[in-house]
């Protein structure tokens, strides 16, 4: 019986990739560089900033200049973190339902605490979540175990009574090694959706509005 659910957040929980996109375009225009098409960009968003700084500016600036770029990156992302970035269509329904049956829910994202609580506030979210752990919380991020293993201390809730959702492999690598189930979103983010089978999640999840009635939550 699951007795919480952990989402992870670009991808999955909050489809960030309008905004991540448009702070990217932002910098290459800033450095007199064509932008990219959203649909280039958006495969790479749950990968962070440091590749999609590197998708920006590939073959156009030597190896040294793309941390700098990618700490300005960052900053134009500030600037618009939750400007046109939202919930997946079907989520607010799922958060109503998981909140309704007194399930807690919380946030284990890569993304760093400084952009994802101002992102969660702006979406009214911040108060609604029963933990959020950020990329730089803990000693450690995914897919170390870490960040689940305290994300459930923090709720309650015994590790195997949780189910992690997540767009990433590294997301069901962490969810293994904390004894968690794992659902693969295979609604977000994702490079290369072939793939998908070889990372051996409990089960995976097409859209949202399926969620909730999958076999391994089955609260619907």
């Amino acid at each position: 019986m699951i007795e919480a659910v952990l989402f992870d957040l670009d991808g999955t929980l909050i489809d960030t990739a309008p905004d991540m996109g448009g702070a990217l375009n932002n910098l290459l225009v800033e450095e007199s560089q064509a932008p990219l098409p959203l649909p280039q960009i958006r495969p790479y968003v749950s990968q962070g900033g440091l590749v999609l700084t590197r998708l920006g500016f590939a073959g156009k600036v030597p190896d040294a200049e793309i941390e700098p770029l990618r700490q300005r990156f960052l900053q134009h992302y500030r600037a618009i973190v939750a400007d046109d970035s939202r919930l997946f269509d079907g989520f607010e329904a799922i958060l109503d339902a998981i909140e309704a049956r007194a399930i807690p829910w919380g946030i284990v994202t890569n993304k760093p605490e400084w952009l994802t609580f101002p992102l969660l506030e702006q979406l009214g979210l911040a108060q609604r979540a029963g933990v959020v752990i950020g990329g730089d919380s803990l000693a450690e991020r995914k897919p170390h175990p870490l960040p689940l293993l305290v994300a459930a201390e923090r709720l309650g809730v015994a590790c195997e009574r949780c189910i992690y959702v997540g767009d990433d492999e590294r997301d069901v690598v962490a969810a293994r090694a904390a004894n968690m189930k794992s659902l693969v979103a295979a609604w977000g983010y994702i490079e290369d959706a072939s793939a998908i089978p070889g990372w051996n999640a409990d089960g995976v999840v097409d859209r949202p509005a399926d969620l909730l009635s999958h076999a391994l939550l089955n609260i619907a």
